[in-house]
């Protein structure tokens, strides 16, 4: 039996064609304020972490029309992209999805936001959930 490799729910990542009105919607109705605010360039998203305990909802937009975020948006509309599980070892928990014959979108593990090092396991592989392992 493989040892527990998640340690808990890092974030649940929205998908939004606007990211200032989600930021409005979460606060005025929820009372809930930005952690963190970063553009990435590499994913050509901009990200807002909204703290919920220790973990987050990540309101994702994308920055160009070429992105993985813009093409879900076109395809499937607003709504949950992927989750986002932390991991003491990316790489470790990364090996043990392609061990077990996930299909992985990153080869290996590779710069996330926050400066955190992340990798996404393929929704076809993982029964339709996108997921993001994610190292602190």
């Amino acid at each position: 039996m493989t040892a527990m490799l998640l340690t808990e729910i890092d974030h649940v990542a929205i998908a939004v064609p606007d990211l200032d009105a989600a930021i409005a919607y979460y606060a005025e109705t929820f009372g809930a304020t930005v952690a963190h605010r970063e553009r990435i360039d590499s994913d050509g998203v901009e990200e807002a972490l909204l703290n919920v305990a220790d973990s987050y909802v990540q309101l994702l937009t994308p920055t160009s029309d070429s992105s993985p975020v813009a093409k879900y948006l076109e395809k499937k509309g607003p709504g949950i992209h992927h989750v986002g599980y932390r991991v003491a070892d990316c790489a470790a928990a990364l090996q043990s999805v392609k061990d077990h014959g996930g299909l992985v979108i990153d080869e290996q593990p590779r710069p996330g936001s926050r400066g955190t090092t992340v990798a996404f396991i393929h929704p076809k592989g993982a029964f339709g959930t996108l997921i993001e392992l994610v190292q602190e």
